[in-house]
């Protein structure tokens, strides 16, 4: 199965010197924060990604900062003369920094790739950009990124031409359509690690409330946490180690295979049944797919997938957890609610296997038979 590593695309849109862009936060709680130095924005349909730029030359170190409510891996990729090369991959939490080139940066071109963690599903960051360079699955350094070898996969890359600071480093900021700043960044990526792991934090807006506070504080006595925790760098990690082990409540997948387990949920609330997908499931991990309200029956399928996404078959069939139940689906990312006329509509169609919710929880074991 091919189209599940997403990348991003901005071209840079140049809005004149001293270009100033305002956040605010929502809810009539306006409140004017810092402007940003010439910011490029640019609409994504989930999601958007910001650089500042500036015609200086790089002299220091080069930072990504992350003002997602999602936490993200990013690589990068350096074009010099006739060479490029890749690395990642980069994790960088909600509001948090991280430096992926020390000193003076050599290039004719930098260019970025991001995608969320498994943990979040299909990625919001869509599969983008102008150059098509190599990447892997896991950490990986490629010196010639522009033919791909065995366990690597192609990526759409973007060129970015970050700002250099007052301190002299060059920053690039990852930023969805809402223009998170800092405080808000990261409260909304604990509102929707919450709302995954089954806690009622929803609307994901950057916005602290009572709703909120509840949902978190029911999420740190469940797992024996005191509040202090909330402020500590690992944070994160914490909360998507919570959200990837079995869950007394709601649909839970869990890999006991070796494989990289694509997966997909589909719910059926009496009017109409809407799938959705892909979720990278990692091995030895859980995740809970986000399934809205209390539907009348859910269903599941997965799919063991290689480095290069193909379907990994045993004994000539293709090793999979699904069912009889005929679906809609496409390789990219989806959601579809009509599931009439799969074929004359472009998409696929994957046996789903009903699950029984009866218990209040279930958790799905993906192993080989």
């Amino acid at each position: 199965m091919a189209g599940y590593v997403p990348a991003i695309h901005l071209p840079p849109i140049d809005r004149g010197k001293g270009a100033q862009a305002w956040i605010r936060l929502r809810h009539d709680k306006a409140r004017v924060r810092r402007p940003v130095l010439a910011q490029v924005l640019m609409a994504l349909p989930a999601a958007m990604l910001s650089f500042l730029f500036s015609s200086e030359p790089a002299l220091a170190d080069l930072k990504l900062c992350n003002r997602m409510s999602y936490v993200v891996e990013a690589a990068i990729g350096i074009d010099e003369k006739s060479a490029t090369a890749t690395r990642g991959w980069f994790r960088i939490d909600p509001a948090a920094c991280r430096v992926v080139v020390q000193g003076a940066l050599s290039a004719d071109r930098v260019l970025l790739n991001a995608r969320a963690l498994g943990v979040y599903g299909s990625s919001p960051i869509p599969q983008n950009g102008t150059d098509t360079l190599c990447v892997a699955q896991d950490n990986f350094v490629i010196a010639a990124a522009r033919q791909c070898r065995s366990g690597q996969t192609p990526a759409q890359f973007t060129q970015i031409t970050p700002t250099q600071t007052e301190d002299g480093n060059l920053v690039a900021y990852l930023a969805e359509g809402a223009e998170y700043d800092e405080e808000q960044a990261r409260l909304a990526g604990i509102q929707r690690l919450l709302v995954i792991a089954g806690y009622d934090a929803a609307p994901i807006d950057g916005v602290d409330g009572p709703k909120t506070q509840g949902a978190l504080s029911a999420f740190l006595r469940s797992r024996g946490l005191s509040s202090d925790v909330v402020q500590s760098p690992n944070f994160f990690t914490t909360m998507i180690d919570a959200v990837q082990k079995p869950s007394a409540t709601g649909l839970t997948w869990c890999n006991d295979t070796p494989h990289k387990i694509m997966a997909a949920v589909a719910a059926d609330d009496g009017k109409a049944v809407t799938s959705r997908g892909w979720y990278r499931i990692d091995p030895g991990k859980c995740l809970h797919p986000d399934v809205a309200s209390r539907p009348k029956q859910i269903f599941s399928f997965a799919e063991a997938v290689d480095a290069d996404n193909r379907t990994i078959r045993l004994k000539d069939k293709p090793l999979n957890w699904g069912g009889t139940m005929q679906l809609c689906t496409r390789e990219t990312k989806f959601e579809i609610a009509e599931q009439g006329d799969c074929a004359t509509r472009g998409l696929a169609t994957i046996g789903f296997a009903p699950v029984d919710m009866t218990s209040g929880g279930k958790t799905l074991r993906f192993a080989i038979p």
